[in-house]
C-alpha cells in the first residue's frame, strides 16, 4: 500500500482551567507507522515531534498510551478553533512617573514594546521585548543587530560564552549564531515566569510556584513546588538553584533538588539577582533582601519607596541598585544606606544590570537606557544638571527571524581547521549529536540546537567547547549543514 493510501487517525484534546495557567491542546496524529504529537497553547501552532515505529501496531499502541496519559491528567476531546486563546502571562504593573529628579541618562533606545530582557556583556548590551524583538547595541548605544522571536521575550541570560532568550512560546533560544536557534523546549505544562542557566543546566520558575530543571539535552532533572506562587526569581550556580516567589526565597541543591534553606521576605519576591556569594530579592513591599547563599541568612536589606520590580549589584557588592514601579531607580551602600534616588524618565525598570560604572535598565515603555552611575554625574543630576541623552535609532535594521533556513556547504570544499564536524544520530526516540572530527571524545554528546537536528545529517560548527563539568560538549557560533 502506498504512503498516500494510509488512513490518518487524529485525536485532538484540550485542557483549559477557569483559573491558573492551563490552557493547552494535545494532538495525536497516527498514519501507519508514523506518530506525530503536537502540543502547545490553545490558538497557536504548537510544537511537533514525530516518531516512526517498526509496525503500525506498535505505533497505534504508543498513540493510545499518549492519549490515555493526557485524559488521566484532565484533557478532554475538543474541536480545534472553538475555544479561544488565553492571554500570555504578563506582569501587571501600574507604572507612574517618578517625582524624583531625573537620572543622568547617557543614551536611550526605544525597542517598541515593554521590555523584560536585558544582558550586558563585554561588547554588547542586549534588549528583548514583549513583541519578540531582540536588539544588540554597543555600550555607547549603537545598534549592531536585530532578531525576531515568535513570541514575547521573558528574559535574556548568559551562560559563559552563550546567550539565551526565554520566550513566551515555551522555548529558549540560543542567540550565539547569525540565526536564533531552539536550545530548550520547556515542558508543555510549565508557564515560564523566569529562567536562568548554569553550565547548560536550565532552571525554570513558573506561575504556580514550580521550579523545574533540565539538562543540556533538554531532559528533565527534577521539579519542586514551593509554598508560594509566581516565581519571578530563579538564579543558578554550580551548587544551587535559588527560587523566589510569593513566600520568600529557597535554595535547592543543584544536583537532586534537595531544599537546603528557605527565608521569608517582606512581601512577595518580584525579581532576583545574584553575585558569587549572595542573592538579592526585590519585593512587593519595597525591600531588597541581601541573603547569604550558604544558609539564607540576611546580611542587609535596602528600603525603597514602592514595590521593587528589579535589582542588581556591583560585582564587588559595594553598591546595590533597585527600580520601583514609580519609575525611580535607587543606589544603596552595602550596609543599607540609601545613596540616591532618581527618576528614569522612561518608565519603570523591569530589569537592570550594572557594569563599569553604568546602570543599564529596560523599562515598561520599551526603552533600554544607559545611566551614568558615577558619583560626579549623580551629584550633578541631583543639582539639576544633566547630560544630553542621545536617542538611538535602529532604522534600516531588518530582523533575523528564529529558525531560518540553515546554510549548506559541500563537504569536499571545507578547508581544514575551518570548523568542527558533528553528526546527528538517532538513539531510541531522541536525536543526539556527537563530534566526528578527530581530537574529541566521540562518546560525549553535544549540546546542539534542537530545531535543526536531522537523523544522519552532518554539520560544520564554528567551535565545540567542553562544558564546565567536562561531561559534554557545547556547540558555539555559526552552524552549517554539510552536503
Amino acid at each position: 500500500m502506498s504512503a498516500a493510501a494510509v488512513e490518518e487517525q487524529v485525536t485532538y484534546l484540550e485542557l483549559s482551567e477557569e483559573t491558573g495557567s492551563a490552557h493547552k491542546f494535545y494532538e495525536v496524529r497516527l498514519a501507519g507507522t508514523d506518530l506525530t504529537i503536537t502540543y502547545g497553547r490553545i490558538g497557536e501552532g504548537g510544537q511537533a515531534r514525530s516518531t516512526s515505529y517498526p509496525t503500525p501496531e506498535k505505533a497505534a499502541a504508543a498513540a493510545a498510551k499518549k492519549v490515555g496519559e493526557k485524559v488521566r491528567k484532565g484533557y478532554a476531546p475538543a474541536v480545534r478553533g472553538v475555544r479561544q486563546p488565553r492571554a500570555v502571562t504578563r506582569r501587571a504593573i501600574a507604572s507612574t512617573r517618578s517625582t524624583a529628579r531625573q537620572a543622568p541618562v547617557l543614551w536611550r533606545f526605544r525597542s517598541g514594546a515593554a521590555a523584560f530582557g536585558i544582558f550586558v556583556g563585554e561588547e554588547h548590551a542586549w534588549v528583548g521585548n514583549e513583541r519578540g524583538d531582540i536588539y544588540t547595541l554597543t555600550h555607547d548605544g549603537e545598534v549592531t543587530g536585530r532578531y525576531a522571536l515568535p513570541d514575547g521575550v521573558k528574559c535574556i541570560v548568559a551562560d559563559d560564552w552563550w546567550i539565551y532568550a526565554g520566550c513566551d512560546n515555551g522555548k529558549v533560544y540560543d542567540l550565539g549564531g547569525k540565526v536564533p536557534r531552539v536550545a530548550y523546549e520547556i515542558a508543555e505544562d510549565v508557564d515560564i515566569y523566569w529562567l536562568d542557566i548554569h553550565d547548560g543546566v536550565l532552571g525554570v520558575a513558573d506561575e504556580r510556584g514550580g521550579l523545574t530543571t533540565v539538562d543540556h539535552e533538554d531532559e528533565f532533572q527534577w521539579r519542586r513546588k514551593a509554598d508560594g506562587r509566581e516565581g519571578w526569581m530563579v538564579r543558578c550556580d554550580a551548587d544551587g538553584v535559588y527560587h523566589g516567589h510569593t513566600r520568600g526565597v529557597s535554595r535547592y541543591a543543584a544536583r537532586g533538588g534537595e531544599q537546603l534553606w528557605h527565608t521569608r521576605t517582606e512581601g512577595e519576591v518580584l525579581f532576583g539577582w545574584q553575585e558569587r556569594d549572595e542573592v538579592f530579592a526585590g519585593t512587593s513591599r519595597g525591600w531588597v533582601h541581601r541573603l547569604a547563599k550558604t544558609d539564607g541568612s540576611e546580611r542587609a536589606r535596602y528600603r525603597c519607596d514602592a514595590a521593587v520590580f528589579s535589582c542588581a549589584a556591583s560585582p564587588d557588592g559595594q553598591y546595590v541598585f533597585a527600580g520601583d514601579n514609580h519609575s525611580s531607580v535607587y543606589c544603596f551602600a552595602a550596609d543599607g544606606t540609601r545613596l540616591w534616588k532618581l527618576g528614569t524618565g522612561c518608565g519603570s525598570a523591569y530589569s537592570m544590570q550594572y557594569r563599569d560604572g553604568r546602570l543599564y535598565i529596560v523599562t515598561t515603555d520599551g526603552s533600554l537606557a544607559c545611566l551614568d552611575a558615577g558619583a560626579t554625574a549623580v551629584r550633578a543630576a541631583q543639582d539639576g544638571q544633566l547630560p544630553r541623552a542621545a536617542e538611538v535609532d535602529a532604522a534600516g535594521w531588518e530582523p533575523v527571524a528564529a529558525g531560518g533556513e540553515l546554510e549548506t556547504v559541500a563537504a569536499g570544499t571545507v578547508v581544514a581547521g575551518a570548523g568542527v564536524e558533528v553528526e546527528c544520530v538517532q538513539e531510541g526516540a531522541r536525536l543526539r549529536v556527537r563530534v566526528v572530527s578527530q581530537g574529541y571524545d566521540a562518546a560525549r554528546r553535544v549540546q546542539f540546537p534542537k530545531d535543526i537536528r536531522v537523523a544522519g545529517a552532518r554539520y560544520l560548527v564554528a567551535e565545540v567547547l567542553e562544558s564546565g563539568t567536562g561531561g559534554f560538549y557545547r556547540a558555539r557560533g555559526e552552524i552549517k549543514r554539510l552536503l
